[in-house]
């Protein structure tokens, strides 16, 4: 039906994601938005060290997807406040540092940015788990 054993275990891991994603709560999908582009971070640093440019630029446009378009996104700017636009700002100050990255392959930039986004990770964590604690 898919093809090659590759084809259907990479069908397999896509369902696995959608099914993830369809059954988690807000916060939960904040945490696999955070995962996600650390990921694509990931995969653009080694693709960036075996010089696979083509692998590189679409990890990097995949982690500033993420970034702009679901973790900025995501932001009540009402709500928030202050801490709101904190964030979006630093979100986009990311997206430049990716671009960065992108244009002039600095792997600094897309560690900084790695550790930024496991900061604010690590944080969101901490809150569903005092929230759970309150409750």
């Amino acid at each position: 039906m898919f093809g090659t054993h590759l084809g259907r275990a990479a069908a397999y891991a896509r369902i696995g994601n959608e099914t993830a994603v369809a059954s988690a709560d807000p916060h939960k999908l904040i945490l696999m938005l955070f995962d996600g582009a650390l990921v694509a971070i990931g995969t653009a640093a080694v693709a960036l060290e075996s010089k696979d440019v083509p692998t590189k630029g679409n990890s990097i446009s995949k982690a500033i997807e993420i970034i702009v378009n679901g973790l900025k996104v995501s932001l009540d700017m009402e709500a928030g406040g202050e801490l709101s636009e904190r964030l979006a700002a630093l979100y986009d100050y990311m997206a430049e540092r990716l671009l960065h990255a992108n244009l002039h392959n600095s792997r600094p930039a897309l560690d900084e940015v790695a550790g930024l986004l496991r900061e604010l990770r690590e944080a969101w964590a901490q809150i569903d788990g005092k929230a759970a604690s309150a409750a």
